[in-house]
């Protein structure tokens, strides 16, 4: 048996025998060597063919067992498990894109023209790293005890203190809640405000997550139509006028990036206010307004406390944190609370306290800086790059918008640059309304060549033949 599997043990080598053991014995067991159901020789049978002692077979099986790789049985021996726990040979299986078109691939490096993600040259890796290292030290001490579900109170702070300097905004800690990002946030938002069965206005372009994920929760989204102010609010009224809230990106709409003008947002909180409704307002992208100073944000003025607040660390440090937060009203932060506590705690407290001293110690806002001046030569770069492509319009900081002919199938365009290395958006999606499609691409900024030689001017060559294409 030990033959046919090529177990050999070497004494000298730095992993101790039982790890050789449980090793050898599971890579047989996922290749296929050793089949579901085959028995195992006992640990006296494989101690003398290996030559090392019993209990050091039997701990290799213990682990074997703790993984349900193989299922011990007492005197009827030890047999390799019929339904393995693991996927077979051959890699994870991909049983199919999960919301196809909006992602290009996930847990990989971000692709040119990629929305949504930030440059992955420009991030402080290694001041991050340093931190990292410590907030693990720090969380390993910290008492064996369920964390507040709210957040790590040290985040809050820092959050609600940069909220007050960046977005205008005057709330305390006790406001604000961390969350599993912006979907998190969301989520948290409609089950704690009872939104259920109710009516949302969406903007109409919108994005197709958040559209998505109001219908996931029996929240029928209404789209209202986005003009050069923003959201048009009497549209809203008149298509949806007992609607329970509004969902807003006053601060760079998304996707065309214009701000809610003042007349429309007071027009929004009387609504909000007079119809006992909600706003929540997701502040896409407003700590990277490029140009001038960005707008404060909605909940800003809101007296009546209407407004639910949620920003993310996506767009600044990294999606792959999962991180976000939200600000909520005074009044409901203890029913927001109870409903984190029961249903969506905040995450992992090491990644917290890391965000939380990355801010402390003023790197996050040196970050931004440095973000922004990068940021917008690159936008400069672009729009250059692909003038004479289609008509170009600067959307925000971080996107550029291929206009395109009408008719232009502009999903198709964005999947076969998908697979010439280039991951540009399709507009047409994020409205809900066929009649009211425009086709265009959204590119963004932050992840572009920079070799002069054969980088950014070759992509936008790859982008101009794939648009000519029929």
């Amino acid at each position: 048996m030990t033959a046919d599997i090529d177990l050999q043990l070497d004494p000298a080598a730095r992993r101790s025998l039982v790890e050789q053991i449980h090793l050898g014995l599971r890579s047989a067991i996922r290749d296929g060597r050793l089949r579901p159901g085959a028995r195992l020789p006992s640990w006296r049978d494989m101690a003398a063919q290996l030559g090392v002692a019993r209990g050091t077979v039997r701990a290799a099986y213990e682990r074997l067992v703790d993984e349900q790789l193989v299922v011990a049985s007492g005197a009827a021996g030890t047999h390799v498990a019929k339904r393995l726990a693991f996927v077979a040979p051959g890699g994870v299986r991909d049983d199919g894109p999960v919301l196809d078109g909006m992602f290009p691939s996930f847990s990989a490096p971000p692709l040119v023209f990629q929305m949504g993600v930030p440059a992955q040259d420009v991030f402080p890796f290694k001041t991050w790293a340093r931190i990292l290292a410590r907030g693990a030290r720090s969380t390993a001490a910290l008492p064996v005890s369920y964390p507040d579900p709210r957040g790590e109170p040290t985040l809050r702070h820092e959050i609600a203190a940069y909220l007050s300097m960046a977005r205008g905004m005057t709330c305390m800690p006790s406001q604000v809640l961390v969350t599993n990002g912006y979907a998190g946030a969301l989520g948290l938002a409609i089950r704690a405000l009872g939104l259920e069965g109710t009516g949302a206005w969406m903007e109409e372009p919108g994005f197709p997550i958040t559209r998505t994920a109001l219908g996931l929760a029996r929240v029928t989204p209404v789209p209202v139509p986005v003009d050069d102010q923003g959201l048009d609010v009497a549209a809203g009224i008149a298509a949806a006028p007992d609607a329970r809230l509004a969902v807003v990106t006053a601060g760079q709409q998304a996707p065309l990036g214009v701000t809610l003008s003042l007349a429309r947002r007071l027009a929004l909180l009387d609504w909000a206010q007079r119809r006992q409704a909600w706003v929540i307002e997701d502040d896409y992208l407003s700590e990277l307004q490029l140009k001038g100073r960005a707008a404060p944000a909605l909940a800003a003025i809101d007296r009546a406390g209407r407004v639910i607040h949620i920003g993310t660390f996506s767009k600044t440090i990294s999606p792959a944190l999962r991180l976000g937060f939200m600000v909520v009203p005074p009044a409901l932060a203890a029913r927001f609370g109870e409903v984190a506590a029961a249903l969506a705690p905040a995450p992992s407290a090491l990644i917290q306290r890391a965000v939380a001293e990355f801010m402390r110690e003023g790197l996050y806002l040196r970050h931004l800086r440095r973000m922004k001046r990068i940021y917008a030569q690159r936008h400069d770069a672009i729009k250059a790059c692909l003038q004479g492509v289609a008509p170009v319009e600067a959307v925000t900081g971080l996107v550029v918008m291929l206009h395109l002919p009408d008719g232009a199938a502009d999903v198709d365009i964005a999947a076969r640059a998908r697979e010439a290395g280039m991951a540009p958006m399709a507009l047409s999606p994020w409205y809900a309304r066929p009649g009211s499609r425009t086709a265009g691409l959204l590119l963004g900024v932050t992840n572009v060549p920079q070799d002069p030689e054969g980088g950014l001017p070759e992509y936008c060559a790859r982008l101009r033949a794939l648009i000519r294409r029929p």
